[in-house]
């Protein structure tokens, strides 16, 4: 049975009042139900990430050390500075993130669009991530963005199927299958992710694709209700 990665991309979503409801519901209707029935079911193989703003990370740890394993629901931070921690003025570090986290995104298509992020400056975030004992989540959009040395988990989102707002049109299994075969047998990435307009409806199509290890969750993660059933319907 394969390892499968659901990872919450929350974006600049959520006020920490709105994200410990989120967690409440989830945690208490949802997640704890399905956590019962890891013993009986297939579902065991899934690792639940979720990745809100920095804002977040401390409430989110607080209830989930208090409500959940961590070997089942982690935390991942959306960014993280492309510095060690120092005199950088507005940036979290690899060492603050690590107090909460587990993983960290990093090269999402936003960041390289929005803030004119370089290929150099995601393969020296992905160094000082490993320096803190981060999993860095790398982002790539095809098969001809570099991914570092040593990462172990990718996420392919194609350019157009991320949703910016507006609904974005997913890629297709085929196109998700071959440029996730390509990154493990070319590029040797032993977890390949396909993130991109995924919701309930849709999330089966690619997490049962051989070469997929899971998908990174934007919009439908935002609701514990979507949520709850994209990890149960994977």
């Amino acid at each position: 049975m394969k390892k499968l990665f659901l990872v919450a991309n929350w974006k600049s979503n959520k006020t920490v009042s709105e994200a410990h409801s989120f967690m409440i519901s989830f945690l208490n209707r949802d997640f704890i139900t399905w956590m019962h029935s890891q013993d009986t079911d297939t579902n065991g193989n899934k690792q639940i990430v979720i990745c809100p703003s920095f804002t977040l990370l401390a409430e989110l740890d607080k209830l989930i050390k208090q409500h959940a394993p961590s070997f089942l629901l982690s935390l991942g931070a959306q960014n993280m500075s492309p510095f060690d921690k120092g005199p950088y003025t507005g940036e979290e570090s690899a060492a603050q993130i690590s107090e909460f986290a587990k993983y960290v995104i990093l090269g999402h298509s936003e960041r390289r669009l929005n803030f004119k992020e370089t290929d150099q400056q995601v393969e020296e975030k992905v160094a000082i991530a490993r320096k803190y004992q981060l999993e860095p989540i790398v982002c790539v959009q095809g098969k001809n963005t570099p991914v570092p040395q040593g990462v172990h988990i990718v996420a392919y989102e194609p350019l157009d199927a991320i949703s910016t707002g507006q609904v974005g049109e997913p890629a297709s299994p085929e196109r998700a299958e071959e440029v996730a075969h390509f990154l493990k047998h070319e590029r040797h990435i032993p977890y390949v992710l396909y993130g991109g307009s995924v919701d309930p409806s849709n999330v089966r199509q690619y997490t049962s694709l051989e070469s997929i290890n899971g998908v990174l969750i934007g919009g439908a993660s935002l609701d514990p209700v979507s949520f709850s059933q994209i990890i149960q319907n994977a």
